[in-house]
Order: C-alpha cells, then sequence, then structure tokens
C-alpha cells in the first residue's frame, strides 16, 4: 500500500525545483498526491476498510493545507502545480 522508493523518488525528482530539493511544498504535495491515489485503489477492492480511510483523510487535508500554504504566498507556483497534477481546485 505505501509507495517504493523507487516510486517515490520518480515522483521527487518530477517535481523538485533544484537538485538537493526534497522538502519543497511542490514535492510533499505530489507525494501525498501519489498516495492519496494508491489509498483510493485500495478502496476500490477493500470497500470496509474503515481505518484505513481515516488515514486518506487526514493525508487529504493534510495536502489541503499545504496546497493553501502555496497559494497564499505564490499564486503562480500553486496554479502550475495544480494543473500538472490534475487536481480540480
Amino acid at each position: 500500500m505505501a509507495l517504493t522508493a523507487a516510486a517515490k523518488g520518480q515522483v521527487v525528482k518530477d517535481y523538485q525545483r533544484g537538485n538537493a530539493d526534497t522538502g519543497s511544498t511542490e514535492v510533499q504535495v505530489a507525494l501525498l498526491t501519489a498516495r492519496i491515489e494508491d489509498l483510493s485503489e485500495h478502496f476500490k477492492k477493500h470497500t470496509h476498510d474503515h481505518h484505513s480511510r481515516q488515514g486518506l483523510l487526514r493525508v487529504v487535508n493534510k495536502r489541503r493545507k499545504l496546497l493553501d500554504y502555496l497559494k497564499n504566498t505564490n499564486l503562480e507556483r500553486y496554479r502550475e502545480l495544480i494543473a500538472r497534477l490534475g487536481l480540480r481546485k
């Protein structure tokens, strides 16, 4: 259910802003989005897994907070990120 190290490294490589960047808002949001997509696939098979569903809600809320932060600090980076990730807002 968790992302493999290779998948996580690829997401970081795709969204990093510099060579050593692993913790920028864009990278964090992209990693959370990958985790959300993975959990969504899990729930298609395991519909009664309510404990993991609570974890999914926490991850979604954390992503929302990071996106709100990015929107308030740098609107252009926010718009670019949601377009790349295919998010609605």
